[in-house]
Formats: C-alpha cells, sequence, structure tokens
C-alpha cells in the first residue's frame, strides 16, 4: 500500500489482527532508502502529532494517525502483531516473531495559492481569483466549488483562476474553493468564503387554528455563514423570547430552518404575534406570523348559524298561520249559506 499526501494534511492507519492469544500490536517507521533502519512509534511522539489507537478483545485493532504532516513524515510505516511469548526478548529475530504489514507514505510539498479575501455580498458584483504560485507536479486542471459541488463551466488548465458573482442576492452566498488537480500529486484547494445577510422566508402571514388543536410554523433562510435562529412572541407591544414554562412548546432548528410547534392550543394565551429571528455574522432579519385561535365550537358556528335561521322561519309560519285562521271564511258566505239553510 502507498498513499501520497501534502505537508499540513493527515494519514491514518489502520491494523485489524486476528488470533489466538490475541496479538499484541505495535507500530513502526523507516525513513526513505533506510527501510532496515525501523524505529518504534508510541503514542504522543513527534511533538504529539502522532496518535496510535489500540483496542483488544476477540481480535487486536489499532489505528495510526499522524496529523500536520511535513517532509520528514515520508517513509515506510509497519504493523506488526505477534502473540508469540518470546516476541519482546531482544535475543530473538523480530522477523520470525512478528508478522509485519507495510504502507508507503510519501509527503510532498503543498502547493501554494493566492487567493481572495473573504468577502460580504453587498449591492455590486463579486469577483473570486486564485493563483498558483508553486506545485508538486504539472498542473492537470483548475475548477470551482460551492458548498461540495463543481460549478458548471469553470474547469480549465490554467495557474490563474477566477469566478464572478455577477447577481449579489443571498442565495450565492456560500464556501467556494478553487480546486488545482495535478499529473502526479494530490489535489489542492483553497476557500473563500462569501457571506451575507439571511434573507428570510416566512411560513404564513397568519395561521388559524382551533382551541386543542397543535399550531406548526417555520422559517427558511438563503445565506452563508448558517444564522442563529430564535423566536419570540410580542407581549405588552414588545417582542419577548419564547416562554415554554408551560412545555407545550416545541423549537428545532437545523442549519437555513427553523418550526416552532405548540401543541393544546388554548385561547386565551396562544393568540398573537410570533416572530422568527435569524443572525448571522453579518447582520439578523426576521419575519412575523399572526396566530388566531378559535373555540372548539368554531366548526359548529355554520351549523348552527343555518340551525338557528331554520327555527326562525318555523316561528315566523306558525304566528303567521295563527294569525290568518280566524279569517279564512268571509262573513257574506257564511251569512249566506244560514239563509239557504232556513228555507
Amino acid at each position: 500500500m502507498s498513499e501520497t499526501k501534502l505537508t499540513g494534511d493527515a494519514f491514518e492507519l489502520y491494523c485489524d489482527v486476528v488470533g489466538n492469544p490475541t496479538p499484541e500490536i505495535q507500530w513502526w517507521y523507516a525513513e526513505v532508502n533506510r527501510a532496515e533502519s525501523f524505529k518504534q512509534l508510541w503514542d504522543g511522539a513527534r511533538k504529539r502529532r502522532v496518535t496510535i489507537n489500540t483496542a483488544y478483545g476477540a481480535n487486536g485493532v489499532s489505528v495510526l494517525r499522524i496529523t500536520r504532516l511535513t517532509l520528514e513524515d515520508s517513509g515506510t510505516y509497519e504493523c506488526r502483531a505477534s502473540n508469540d511469548p518470546r516476541r519482546n526478548d531482544l535475543r530473538q529475530n523480530p522477523s520470525i516473531t512478528w508478522i509485519r504489514a507495510q504502507a508507503t507514505i510519501s509527503v510532498l510539498q503543498k502547493p501554494r495559492i493566492n487567493s481572495s479575501e473573504d468577502v460580504v455580498i453587498r449591492n455590486s458584483a463579486v469577483t473570486l481569483q486564485c493563483n498558483l504560485t508553486t506545485s508538486p507536479s504539472p498542473l492537470s486542471a483548475s475548477y470551482w466549488v460551492k458548498n461540495g459541488e463543481e460549478i458548471p463551466g469553470t474547469r480549465k488548465a490554467s495557474n490563474t483562476t477566477e469566478y464572478k458573482i455577477l447577481k449579489p442576492r443571498a442565495e450565492e452566498s456560500g464556501e467556494y474553493l478553487c480546486v488545482f488537480v495535478f499529473s502526479n500529486s494530490p489535489i489542492a484547494n483553497a476557500t473563500i468564503e462569501v457571506r451575507a445577510i439571511p434573507d428570510i422566508t416566512g411560513h404564513k402571514r397568519s395561521e388559524n387554528k382551533n382551541e386543542g388543536q397543535e399550531a406548526l410554523m417555520y422559517c427558511k433562510s438563503v445565506g452563508f455563514p448558517h444564522p442563529e435562529w430564535v423566536w419570540r412572541k410580542k407581549v405588552n407591544g414588545i417582542f419577548e423570547d419564547i416562554n415554554n414554562s408551560s412545555g407545550r412548546f416545541f423549537i428545532s432548528n437545523k442549519d437555513n430552518y427553523t418550526e416552532l410547534s405548540i401543541t393544546n392550543l388554548q385561547i386565551n394565551e396562544d393568540p398573537g404575534e410570533y416572530q422568527c429571528n435569524a443572525t448571522n455574522q453579518v447582520g439578523s432579519a426576521s419575519v412575523t406570523t399572526i396566530l388566531r385561535v378559535r373555540s372548539h365550537l368554531a366548526p359548529l358556528w355554520p351549523f348552527l348559524g343555518i340551525l338557528a335561521e331554520i327555527v326562525i322561519l318555523v316561528v315566523i309560519i306558525v304566528i303567521y298561520e295563527k294569525r290568518k285562521r280566524p279569517d279564512e271564511v268571509p262573513d257574506g258566505k257564511c251569512a249566506q249559506s244560514r239563509s239557504e239553510g232556513g228555507k
């Protein structure tokens, strides 16, 4: 196994050994071109840049990690394992009592990249620039990355590269990397942070719920860095942080998204104006939602209204019929029928 790294980087090597009894694991190192001059590595060596974590159970597992690499860290690294009772006897031949696995690590000088300073989006176009001044091997290509994804159309073979943000909007903010690819060494990059004040989109201007139900309000934003979220409610004309003494308020925040959930709504406590506020290193922004809570009888109001109209109509008809009955037979017809009967 062989691996190439750049100065300042880190690497890890793993060693997993099976045996009965469980073997002891050690790490050794030999400089370049001195493969026979191995020296044992210890946890905390090389000014505490070396970390060795080993665990023993049914098998033995060990991890060697070296950080802040220098050119002198190049060489051959060896994992040794043995359960031979004579393994640490200096009179024994190590090649007989220990099994070995090796990895070659090559550390190259990290390329030097001159890049633009971090920038804040205002009202004018932004130009990001990177210039590769030194490299360990010939350059193959360069390109730009935003938030972990390559920006289409930016790949070319040049030591100097730039990217223009023509429309200065919050959604264009983020972490930009200029990446340089080499033919015989690891890629190198430089990071430029493009920052912007949060631009918030709220849930709704107003939310209508019934007493006893649950209300869910949310806000999301664009803008980098990710903001800190705070929910507030207007009390006596002033927005105050949510008081969750009732235990019915639940707030969930994740990067550019937040939500406020209120369970078992109370008609006398919960209606009002709620504000979500997002704050990052550039500034802050907020939006407001009005929550209205209706009585639990509210769904019956349309039905009760129709029922009331029907009752009123029936009463009117009954009254009308009672008043009409005495006048149903005219007096003249009644007199005529009596005279005919007398004959």
